[in-house]
């Protein structure tokens, strides 16, 4: 069985230091891949590091997020398969072929999990365990890294996505759950990280705002009713039970009894009105 070709993106914002060391050990590991890095607004010397090494890049003059670089790379790559990396030097470039593994059995996206001593802190690995936990209660499929950014993807299938993804930090989380949508076969696969040399580009404040919102994009990217009937049920008993508490008491219907019935059912109609823009967004896909 002959190979599909192999494109490696790497988006990167000021990882010279760390793309010197990362650069020649993939091209050691994947001689035949083309490698592509996407310089996001550098203001250090990733761009002369990357044209040292003789491997592609394309600029971006300024900063446009860690997404806006994933898509970038993504449609100037000509590999049949996309593999993406991160430019920090956390992903171990042998261990590519074991996502690669995955996709010559039949997967459509292979995700690597990290295990707990992959992640950054102990905040990000309850947060990122919070994720795996809700997405995989939402699509009824265990997850078991919702946010790695180390994944290999056929490009054909990826491209389909790219409208939906946002910009920032956030792409991994968006692409998987499209992908589960879209009944297309998702593998996670164990994989070891190293410890990032320099500083992180997460901010802890105003991204961890950001990825509070990745739970309502995972709902709304799969199954709204999922999430919206429960809380619709909950604020209807809530209602109904004040209802019953205070016509016991005093025969009397409170405003807080009405205002959580209809509640109940804002909630729910929005739960029914976003489902069919999900299904509208997913009706053309394969």
């Amino acid at each position: 069985m002959t190979r599909l070709s192999i494109s490696v993106v790497i988006p990167a914002k000021n990882e010279a230091r760390n793309l010197e060391k990362l650069l020649p050990r993939l091209k050691a590991a994947l001689p035949d891949a083309e490698l592509l890095v996407v310089n996001d607004g550098s203001e250090d010397d990733t761009a002369d590091v990357v044209e040292r090494f003789n491997v592609s890049c394309i600029h971006h003059e300024y900063s446009m997020g860690n997404g806006s670089a994933v898509k970038t790379g993504a449609r100037a790559a000509k590999g049949e398969v996309l593999v993406f990396m991160d430019g920090d030097g956390q992903h171990d470039p042998a261990q590519v072929k074991l996502l690669l593994d995955q996709i010559d059995r039949g997967a459509d996206l292979v995700v690597g999990a990290r295990n707990s001593k992959g992640q950054a802190s102990i905040g990000r690995q309850l947060a990122n365990n919070f994720y795996n936990w809700f997405g995989s209660l939402v699509t009824g499929f265990k997850i078991q890294d919702l946010t790695s950014g180390f994944r290999a993807v056929k490009a054909s299938k990826f491209r389909q996505f790219l409208n939906l993804l946002p910009n920032g930090f956030s792409y991994p989380t968006t692409s998987t759950m499209a992908f589960l949508r879209s009944g297309y076969v998702v593998k996670f696969v164990p994989i070891e990280v190293e410890k990032r040399d320099g500083k992180s580009h997460i901010r802890p404040i105003k991204d961890g705002i950001r990825f509070l919102l990745i739970i309502f994009k995972v709902a709304t990217l799969y199954s709204p009713l999922k999430v919206f009937v429960p809380l619709a049920a909950v604020s209807f008993v809530l209602g109904l039970s004040r209802y019953a508490y205070t016509y016991w008491l005093d025969g009397t219907f409170t405003n807080m009894s009405a205002l959580l019935l209809i509640a109940s059912v804002q909630i729910f109609l929005m739960g029914l009105v976003s489902e069919q823009i999900t299904a509208l967004i997913y009706k053309d896909r394969d």
